[in-house]
């Protein structure tokens, strides 16, 4: 929340610079254009993306997990439908081997 506050407050001041680069005597559109991109929108980008960084690894660690859980899910999923009997109860039915005569 507080980095809101920091770019808001920032881009204010730097509104204030180009406005008054550009009523000035001396000064230009041009310079107060240079002037709110140059102290305003790329430092601003920059230090945005800096500090949103952390939330971005976290982000990427947290849908490596889930994607990690559901490949664990599958395989499990897939070990369980390959067994011939997964219920684990004998069948019911069944017939008695015959044994040969040596």
């Amino acid at each position: 929340m507080s980095l809101y506050l920091v770019i808001i407050a920032w881009l204010y001041v730097t509104v204030m610079m180009a406005v008054a680069e550009a009523t000035n005597t001396n000064g230009t559109v041009l310079g107060a254009i240079f002037t709110f991109l140059l102290y305003g929108l790329l430092p601003l980008s920059l230090v945005v993306y800096l500090m949103s960084t952390p939330a971005r690894r976290r982000a990427l660690k947290e849908k490596e997990a889930a994607a990690r859980e559901a490949a664990r899910l599958a395989a499990a999923a897939k070990a369980a439908s390959d067994a011939p009997d997964g219920g684990g109860e004998a069948p019911a039915d069944t017939v008695a081997p015959v044994r040969e005569k040596p």
